[in-house]
């Protein structure tokens, strides 16, 4: 068990000198966010390459995903604002995907299983919808749409702390939520691939491998769908935040 927490540690590749008290080495899950950051653009740039009227080939798999995000994530949730959030949004969407499945080839990092990751798309997220809201409606009127429209006066100031530590809440559960789901199924999958070396009868042998290979479909799975969740959650913040009290 501690070689499988080992193994999802991670580790320097190089030692640079502290700044400011501050550890500044590359570690393995850095280099693989590099790597992700990479393969993130050189998917929609060759898609985009070699643009045509009518998709062929891998321009029409990143125009359909892209599609997906704008009319599902997008324009489905922020509304009238839309437009300007498309890079965004789809930009969050892409990469954590990318991060996601790049951490099941064997051998590599998933950058998206660490909190330093997960807690600075976190923060990106948090920083950017408070800003546009305050923004686009001022600081007073940002900060009284805290508070529901027809809330009696005497609730109002108690509704206010509860949405302000909400919204305070907000970056630690996106960050937490990537990041546990994540290292918890690198952490079954490499349970059940340590039994499978550790059994000795060869029939038996079958039987954690196959288990591999389910959680290991089903980590694919989960892989899309925490992508989807924290860009929805990124868009329902903006909403929030842009949108007008009715």
């Amino acid at each position: 068990m501690e070689h499988i927490f080992e193994e999802l540690a991670p580790h320097a590749v190089a030692h640079w000198p502290k700044v400011f008290g501050i550890d500044m080495s590359p570690t393995t899950h850095t280099v693989f966010l590099f790597i992700s950051l990479l393969v993130s653009f050189l998917l929609v740039w060759l898609g985009a390459r070699k643009m045509q009227l009518v998709p062929t080939g891998w321009q029409n798999v990143v125009e359909s995903l892209l599609d997906f995000i704008r009319t599902n994530i997008v324009f489905d949730i922020i509304g009238p604002d839309a437009a300007a959030w498309f890079p965004f949004i789809a930009t969050l969407f892409i990469f954590i995907l990318v991060s996601n499945l790049i951490g099941l080839i064997p051998g590599a990092k998933t950058a998206t299983s660490i909190t330093s990751t997960t807690a600075a798309w976190a923060l990106i997220v948090f920083l950017a919808y408070n800003f546009i809201g305050i923004k686009k409606k001022g600081l007073i009127k940002y900060f009284r749409s805290f508070v529901p429209h027809g809330v009696p006066l005497w609730l109002a100031p108690i509704m206010f702390v509860l949405e302000f530590i909400s919204h305070l809440l907000r970056p630690f559960s996106l960050a937490v939520r990537l990041f546990a789901n994540m290292t918890a199924g690198h952490l079954v999958i490499g349970i059940f691939t340590m039994f499978a070396m550790q059994i000795a009868l060869i029939p038996l042998k079958g039987v954690p491998i196959a288990a591999v290979v389910i959680i290991l479909m089903f980590e694919l799975f989960v892989s899309a769908i925490q992508a989807y969740i924290f860009a929805v959650l990124a868009a329902i913040y903006v909403s929030g935040a842009v949108g007008e009290e009715h």
